[in-house]
């Protein structure tokens, strides 16, 4: 289950990233996840996600 906190959020999807998943595309398909709404949920706490890094930042 993914964490409804934005920060809990971050800290989630960063960990799985890193750990998972080459992209953020690869993350949001085996999870089943919107990634629009993810990059919404994480710009509100002035996050962006970065393709190089594959990761929030």
């Amino acid at each position: 289950m993914v964490p409804k906190d934005p920060v809990m959020l971050l800290s989630y999807v960063n960990t799985q990233l890193r750990d998972h998943f080459s992209s953020l595309d690869e993350l949001c398909a085996s999870m089943d996840l919107e990634k629009d709404s993810l990059l919404a949920k994480l710009s509100a706490i002035q996050y962006a996600y970065d393709d190089e890094q594959n990761q929030f930042v």
